[in-house]
């Protein structure tokens, strides 16, 4: 392996699939069996998971709900997303953690970070639900934080394409796919495959991250192997 420990991002939007909110259960399947593939291989694993598909801070501060509650609303959403990655893991046979940043001790674990690399020791895979627990932050920065906390030496953000285009490859045939690009690349060219704040973060510390298709079987496993799929985000392009 390349990578011992790994951060993934999911969004939340991705679990909904083509019904276009709440949970797809082909969809969470799906998922499940790829992160059970890439545990197997013996990789440590830890999980962010958007709201999106239930509920956006930023979508419902635009409809005038206050900034704040909307936020929190989201962070209560990716809870529930959490907790049922978590059942489609657990009947996999692989054993899960869910720690959140919003005390809910009925349903998960506090967000405690030597706790959860403990966890992560163990061969468990984490679950960081309910984002930093701050308002006005995304689940990409929580990611970033998250990774560089326990020490993780990638992020693998999920996608439904297979990199970075420099336009959308759903929309335009000749979009350019990049192979690798820089923080500053990201930054300066305004390409959202993260927010601002998470890819700083992520260039302050020398977290690569890499924009892959989730949904190609066999993906994440060959990620974790060091072969060359999708994009790298990384110091130099």
């Amino acid at each position: 392996m390349k990578y011992k420990r790994v951060l993934l991002k999911l969004s939340g939007e991705a679990l909904a699939g083509d019904q276009g909110h709440g949970i797809a259960g082909d969809v969470l399947n799906t998922i499940s069996a790829e992160i059970a593939t890439l545990q197997q291989t013996g990789c440590e694993v830890a999980v962010v998971v958007g709201g999106g598909n239930i509920h956006r801070g930023v979508a419902g501060a635009t409809t005038g709900m206050d900034r704040s509650t909307s936020d929190y609303m989201g962070m209560i959403a990716t809870v529930i997303n959490s907790l049922a990655l978590q059942d489609a893991l657990e009947r996999r046979n692989v054993y899960t953690r869910v720690m959140s940043a919003i005390a809910m001790q009925e349903v998960a674990e506090p967000y405690i970070r030597r706790r959860a690399v403990r966890h992560l020791e163990k061969k468990r895979v984490v679950i960081f639900a309910a984002g930093t627990g701050n308002p006005y932050f995304t689940t990409d920065t929580t990611a970033a934080l998250r990774a560089n906390e326990i020490n993780a030496q990638l992020i693998m953000k999920a996608t439904k394409v297979d990199g970075i285009y420099d336009k959308d490859p759903m929309k335009f045939k000749d979009a350019k796919k990049f192979d690798r690009l820089s923080y500053m690349d990201v930054l300066n060219k305004e390409i959202k495959v993260m927010d601002s704040t998470a890819i700083t973060l992520c260039m302050d510390n020398n977290m690569d991250i890499i924009v892959f298709n989730m949904f190609e079987a066999g993906n994440i496993a060959r990620v974790v192997l060091g072969e060359k799929i999708g994009t790298i985000v990384t110091k130099n392009s």
